[in-house]
């Protein structure tokens, strides 16, 4: 059996920021309704680069870059990742409804969609709302979206955090989109 070795970074041959804001990005926006933490919005930065999402739209009191407590989950991905601000996520939800994208909250309510039973199409852009901490997606918002995707969870608790759930919804959309046998 061949020894386990770290990759270089030479050996990632990750893009440079230049290259990351310059490359082609999957049609995905993540709307972050009233998202407090800043900490949880620098890593949903982090993880909108890795997926090479095309923007971040912070809503309401969701904090703006540049922010020291951002930059530190964020790694520098706030400045590879396309963002705008919104003083309301209904600002946000209808510039998006303008430009054609499909909203999908994530979010727990009746009807919604199990993660696994969600089918992302390469050929549409999309929005995925994410709520509050504590409130979640405001109803308003909701009351816009085609659907709503919930992830399966199995515990005793009743949500993940808002950064874990971005990395769960993010990963299956790209590998729907992109990892797709023929």
């Amino acid at each position: 059996m061949e020894k386990l070795q770290k990759l270089s970074m030479d050996e990632l041959q990750r893009k440079s920021p230049e290259e990351c804001r310059q490359s082609e990005k999957i049609p995905v926006i993540i709307v972050l309704d009233n998202v407090r933490s800043l900490y949880n919005i620098g890593s949903i930065f982090r993880t909108a680069d890795a997926f090479l999402v095309t923007s971040v739209y912070l809503c309401g009191i969701s904090a703006c870059p540049p922010h020291r407590e951002i930059h530190k989950t964020a790694l520098g991905a706030e400045d590879t990742v396309s963002w705008k601000y919104f003083e309301t996520t209904m600002q946000a939800v209808d510039e998006l409804q303008q430009n054609n994208y499909a909203l999908w909250g994530v979010e727990q309510t009746r009807n919604s969609v199990s993660l696994e039973t969600f089918t992302a199409a390469p050929d549409i852009r999309y929005a995925f709302i994410f709520g509050n901490e504590v409130r979640g997606v405001d109803q308003k918002a909701l009351d816009q979206c085609e659907g709503c995707i919930e992830i399966p969870q199995f515990g005793a608790k009743h949500s993940f955090n808002v950064s874990v759930s971005a990395g769960i919804v993010l990963w299956e959309c790209y590998r729907q989109m992109f990892y797709r046998k023929t």
